[in-house]
């Protein structure tokens, strides 16, 4: 591995190239190397290395492995740590309670997705490493869009570093890092211009081995403009749910199947994940306006839905060896507008255990047909 210390020291200056926008052509001081620094004091550091947000040359691709040991793990579920009272900057939960959650999940699935670089997932990859889970992590670094919001860039580039750091740190259990989620489609409430999103991309390439990816819709990835930041990543991960594309239960495994294959018709040099799927349990008809569920679902929403879907989804995974991460683990009440939002609201009820940890009759069900 990389000189750690020294090169996420380093890091963190060429994050602050990407701030100021410096040209390639800047000269900088060569900084004073401090390996042992913390988080706060990266915005400290001098400029330098400004040739890490440049394009690798010549560009060489590191293969994502879905393993633990000789055993295939691609069939993955998504998994959000929260609970009732919890959420993301507000209230994470304790090591107890993710061990608790860990316990539940991993005679199940041995590959998890978080969504952001913060305490909680470092919490997260804390509790696998200190007890041994026979778990691995495709870790995510949370962006939003900067040029718009000024004040999301210090935050931009703490999820970079913080992502980098926790990558090298516990570089056995994260075997994949996801840099932005659905920061491209057009329908993304903090959609970023892509030069940013190609910008952190690089950077996280070039202080890591680890397999790097962006996370977006099909509706991206489906455009001509998305092969740019294809070029740039190790593999493509899709997301494709056909509940919020008005599918029904009979035709949306047949859907998922036809949006995969004419993503590998469009990247046939790529490897390809399906980074997020799932059928919803509820959800509330009466929100109808333009682009809310009422007005986007046509189809049954319940317990039989999501066992139906379960019944199609994971012998597609398994058949197909396709890594496919099942969207959600546990119901999140923190979504969708929180306490101040209807309880019904889709959002909040994707899981397949509720957010008690128990699981639902849709899942249970599914365990006892595949037996």
């Amino acid at each position: 591995m990389k000189q750690f210390a020294i090169r996420i020291t380093i890091l963190a200056s060429v994050l602050l190239v990407i701030v100021s926008c410096q040209t390639r052509e800047t000269i900088v001081e060569e900084p004073v190397v401090q390996p042992h620094l913390d988080a706060e004091s990266y915005t400290h550091i001098l400029e330098s290395d400004t040739s890490a947000f440049t394009r690798e040359s010549p560009f060489v691709e590191l293969e994502f492995k879905p393993y633990l040991g000789e055993k295939w793990i691609g069939n993955a579920i998504s998994y959000g740590c929260y609970r009732q009272g919890q959420a993301p900057g507000v209230k994470g939960p304790s090591e107890a309670e993710i061990l608790e959650d860990l316990n539940i999940l991993s005679p199940h699935w041995n590959l998890i997705r978080v969504y952001g670089s913060d305490d909680d997932s470092e919490r997260v990859l804390k509790v696998i490493h200190e007890n041994k889970l026979p778990i691995r992590v495709m870790l995510g670094i949370w962006l939003e869009n900067e040029t718009k919001n000024p004040d999301r860039k210090p935050e931009n580039i703490e999820q970079v570093t913080r992502g980098i750091e926790l990558a090298n740190r516990y570089s056995e259990e994260v075997i994949a890092i996801n840099v932005g989620n659905e920061s491209q489609v057009d329908w993304s409430w903090h959609r970023m211009e892509m030069r940013n999103l190609i910008r952190y991309i690089r950077a996280v390439r070039k202080y890591t081995d680890t397999p790097v990816t962006t996370a977006d819709d099909y509706n991206f990835w489906n455009k001509d403009h998305a092969a740019v930041v294809a070029s740039e990543i190790d593999f493509i991960a899709l997301h494709a749910y056909p509940l919020w594309n008005g599918k029904t239960i009979e035709k949306g495994m047949t859907w998922i199947d036809s949006v995969y294959q004419s993503a590998k018709a469009q990247y046939p040099n790529k490897e390809i994940i399906l980074s997020e799927t799932g059928w919803a349990t509820l959800y509330q008809p009466k929100n109808n306006g333009p682009g809310q569920e009422g007005a986007l679902v046509k189809t049954e929403v319940s317990l039989n839905a999501q066992e139906i879907f379960l019944s199609q989804i994971t012998p597609w995974t398994n058949n197909n060896k396709i890594t496919t991460f099942l969207f959600e683990a546990f119901d999140e009440p923190w979504k969708g507008g929180g306490l101040q939002s209807d309880p019904d609201v889709m959002e909040k009820h994707w899981g397949l255990f509720y957010e008690n940890r128990k699981p639902k009759e849709s899942f249970q069900n599914h365990l006892k047909r595949s037996k």
